[in-house]
């Protein structure tokens, strides 16, 4: 199977939507809705504008959007002032997992990530996604820090 990696467009909102809210934690807190409600679109226009994000979709042949994430390019004095590649929102379609493809596609953004000279890449998983966080470990992503979040 082969796929594409490329920049999301607005008119993939809809896919990645689905793909955001395609399991019991995104369910819900994610909004399936045709047309696309406001908010993902104030946010897709966000992330537009701004030159250190970048929201990618994968395609399959048919060039139908089977996966999504998002990265962040983070400049930081800690490190020398290293820039910091932040990966987010993993989602593989799930006629695309054990495909090969969820590699294929952190590889990528980790290659993304290096091109914008990043020295390092980081993400979060939930906890209780226990077979993603195996994932990630296999493509050498550890442990190391504490992840801490406060709803606002």
């Amino acid at each position: 199977m082969i796929h594409a990696f490329r920049k999301a467009r607005e008119t993939d909102l809809i896919d990645i939507i689905r793909l955001l809210a395609d399991d019991d934690i995104g369910r819900s807190r994610e909004v399936v809705a045709n047309p696309v409600d406001g908010r993902y679109q104030t946010a897709f226009a966000a992330i537009e504008a701004d030159k250190n994000q970048l929201l990618a979709v994968a395609v399959d042949q048919k060039h139908h959007v089977v996966g999504c994430l998002q990265l962040s390019f983070i400049p930081g004095l800690s490190r020398t002032g290293m820039w910091r590649g932040q990966i987010e929102s993993v989602r593989i379609a799930k006629e695309a997992r054990s495909s090969g493809l969820g590699t294929e596609f952190i590889e990528w953004a980790v290659e993304t990530c290096r091109a914008r000279g990043c020295k390092l890449v980081q993400l979060t998983s939930d906890k209780s996604r226990a077979d993603s966080i195996r994932f990630y470990e296999k493509l050498g992503f550890t442990a190391s820090h504490e992840g801490l979040k406060r709803s606002l």
